[in-house]
């Protein structure tokens, strides 16, 4: 696993992220330097994610200008999230009875399972105990390896394939290929297998529903069963841990409460999601295919657009100061944590579900859990889009 480089600043915590207020749409910069719209008020980058014209594919057409000096999966055209119309409707139709509410709540009871057996077994752990490496890394693997029938013979190749699936760019070219292309062959493996044996699992019924739809390449059904293996596990895991130190370090007086109701729990978890980002890099990007007026501004077709979701979940005009960090307060709007519009995260309610029972399980079985070492001396897990603790030590 990479880790952070003891040469370098120590990096502030998720939370403590500085974002700058949110105002009009104005020129901007992509990180290679490339020019770009910068969009940060909320219902301006709600627009721009729920509006056709601002579409993804169109980012990797031929000729167009790399968004990532490495290969990635983020980056991946076959990927669902980098499909437009059609293309992704068709995709996305295949999983359309998998994440509902109703589904995960069905799977609520199992899931909860999961997070007894992980707290039963931290509490032989010594203290202090790495609760990365008891809780927040197991609890999201074991439960998309149970969606997806996999099993934990594959965990330490999902976490190596997700260290570069999501690189940063500070993977060497050549190893983030490989690893792709291994995880690629897996993938591929997978489908194949469920086809000559299926089962009650995701893939099984991503199979099926791929073959009633028609149409649907196999390129892009082995990007999305990749997709899925890393992505229900990394964003999860990242959450909990970017949570726990949070809370355990700085918003003490809330864990009674998170251990006494569940539903406050929820109400904690969705501002906690709103409010601390997975990784340093906020702007989900999209491509303007012509000119669309967003906010009083005219982006002008074939522009870069930069929508900012972090400084949008913090528009004082939607947000209101005196409670953006009151932990158990209702959202006064959606939170564009998730996205929005048709490339909303399929994911977003069985993530939700995790959290809440994990958070809320934990500080009611262990109502004394604090950290063991000053946060600034946290170690972080780093090499990837998303950051979280490498490691996090805790007493009960």
């Amino acid at each position: 696993m990479t880790t952070t480089d003891p040469t370098q600043p120590v990096p502030e915590p998720m939370h403590r992220l500085y974002f700058e207020e949110p105002g009009p749409p104005r020129p901007a910069e992509l990180p290679g330097g490339g020019p770009a719209w910068l969009v940060s008020r909320y219902d301006d980058v709600r627009r721009v994610l729920s509006d056709p014209r601002f579409g993804r594919a169109q980012l990797y057409a031929p000729g167009a200008p790399a968004l990532s000096g490495v290969p990635d999966l983020v980056n991946d055209p076959d990927l669902m999230f980098n499909q437009d119309g059609p293309d992704h409707l068709r995709l996305r139709r295949t999983l359309r009875r998998a994440f509902t509410p109703r589904a995960v709540a069905r799977w609520r009871p199992w899931i909860a399972a999961i997070v007894e057996e992980l707290l039963d077994r931290l509490e032989t752990r010594q203290q202090p105990a790495d609760v990365v490496a008891e809780f927040t890394l197991p609890l999201p693997v074991a439960v998309i390896s149970r969606l997806m029938g996999l099993d934990g013979s594959a965990w330490d190749r999902m976490r190596h394939w997700s260290e570069h699936a999501f690189s940063d760019g500070t993977h060497e070219g050549e190893q983030v290929a490989s690893a792709l292309e291994e995880f690629s062959a897996f993938g591929a493996d997978l489908l194949t297998e469920r086809r000559r044996t299926p089962g009650e699992d995701l893939i099984s019924s991503l199979v099926a529903a791929a073959d009633e739809e028609g149409g649907v390449p196999e390129a892009q059904l082995v990007s999305l069963v990749c997709g899925l293996v890393v992505g229900g596990h990394d964003s999860t895991m990242t959450m909990l841990g970017n949570a726990l130190l949070y809370l355990l370090g700085e918003r003490r007086e809330s864990w009674p409460r998170l251990g006494a109701d569940e539903e406050a729990a929820g109400r904690l978890v969705d501002r906690l999601v709103h409010l601390v980002p997975l990784g340093d890099d906020r702007g989900s990007t999209r491509h303007a295919a012509e000119d669309v007026e967003v906010g009083g501004v005219t982006i002008p077709a074939g522009a870069i657009v930069l929508a900012d979701c972090g400084m949008a979940n913090r528009d004082p005009e939607i947000f209101p100061p005196a409670t953006l960090h009151d932990l158990f307060a209702p959202l006064e709007a959606p939170t564009l944590s998730f996205g929005a519009g048709p490339h909303y995260c399929l994911g977003a309610w069985l993530a939700r579900t995790e959290l809440q029972l994990a958070l809320h399980r934990l500080a009611a079985r262990f109502p004394d859990l604090r950290l063991a070492a000053p946060m600034d001396t946290v170690a972080w897990r780093s090499g990837t889009t998303s950051r979280s603790p490498q490691r996090l030590g805790v007493r009960w």
